[in-house]
């Protein structure tokens, strides 16, 4: 029998998009989650499941991206080479999103992860503390002033209630661990859509989408998101002029959807690698959605642009490096339409 559960999961806000005259970076984060990229190459991220004891750190290089301003007076003082050589970089991010994935998680090793220690015997944190306690011998000082030995005492026992918590602790997030994993590994859907909120999926992609709509069963994923387009594509380049001069000119229309092409179908990889990541399913569905000015009543409405069906076993096959994001699209049953001029269309959902 199939369940199928719908979720709306907010992608947290406060990413920062920085492309200025010396230098580029972003940081965007939310409790439980902060990443770093600068322009340098090195992107940081450290994440963690409050209450489970998920936690990892990841630091890694690779570039970013965001818009570009007026030309300034001190130009000739920058290093027109390193400032195109960041821009480039910052657009080879925006443009590489499906070469990463954020999960990787062995649910049938995590299963099978011994206790920490047996209920009602010591744990390791206390192990250590009560040894500590059994084994002080009071300094010649302590021999002399008793006070200062009964308070290096008190201190040890002290060391050995806070022990006993932190093994509670300890021993609460392997229970945790363990009925996520025995959950997943069962495929429930309910556990699906609660550790994918804890988790809090895809917030590395905050600013890029605003909210996932995600509907699950036990083998498929589908996924519904607003994309932003406008506020992260530059509509102008840096570039050099032939007396090695910094100059900022505006993209054609050819060039810039060029980039649009590439980011769009590279966040739907990212997104569907990211739940096979940390979901035993075989399928994932995206629709990708955008804003569009409808002229005839002056309001935004939502368009879809790209829908894909997404198999694990063929997504498995790809070498993330070296593929074309929207080159790939076709490995796997999709709608899309592009023009040159014009950008993505709109399309029907699969």
């Amino acid at each position: 029998m199939s369940f199928r559960f719908r979720k709306r999961i907010k992608i947290a806000p406060g990413i920062r998009l920085n492309l200025g005259k010396k230098s580029a970076s972003i940081s965007f984060g939310v409790r439980g989650a902060r990443h770093t990229i600068s322009s340098t190459g090195r992107q940081t991220s450290s994440v963690g499941i409050p209450g489970t004891g998920f936690y990892y750190v990841k630091s890694r290089y690779r570039k970013k991206q965001s818009k570009e301003g007026n030309k300034s007076k001190d130009m000739d003082n920058l290093d027109p080479d390193r400032e195109v050589k960041e821009f480039d970089n910052i657009i080879n991010y925006i443009i590489s999103f499906h070469k990463d994935c954020d999960y990787n998680y062995n649910w049938e090793l995590i299963c099978k992860e011994p206790q920490p220690f047996r209920i009602g015997e010591m744990g390791p944190n206390e192990m250590i503390a009560q040894n500590n306690l059994d084994n002080y011998r009071p300094s010649l000082i302590g021999k002399i002033f008793k006070a200062l030995d009964k308070k290096q005492i008190k201190e040890l026992e002290r060391e050995v209630e806070d022990a006993i918590k932190k093994d509670e602790i300890l021993y609460k997030e392997w229970d945790n661990k363990k009925k996520i994993s025995q959950d997943i590994i069962g495929k429930r859907p309910t556990a699906y859509m609660e550790l994918l909120e804890k988790i809090q999926f895809c917030d590395e992609l905050a600013g890029f989408i605003d909210t996932l709509d995600i509907i699950a069963s036990e083998e498929t994923v589908l996924i519904e998101y607003n994309i932003n387009i406008d506020e992260i594509i530059p509509t102008h380049y840096k570039t050099l002029t032939k007396t090695g001069r910094l100059s900022i000119r505006k993209y054609n229309k050819t060039n810039y959807y060029s980039i649009v092409k590439r980011y769009v179908p590279s966040i739907a990889l990212r997104i569907a690698r990211n739940t096979f990541g940390i979901l035993p399913v075989s399928t994932v569905v995206i629709n990708t959605q955008t804003k569009i000015l409808d002229t005839q009543i002056g309001q935004m409405n939502d368009i879809t642009i790209l829908s894909i069906e997404i198999d694990r076993s063929k997504i498995s096959g790809l070498n993330f490096d070296l593929i074309d994001p929207f080159a790939a699209l076709d490995n796997f049953e999709h709608n899309v339409r592009f023009l040159k001029t014009r950008g993505f269309q709109e399309v029907k959902k699969l």
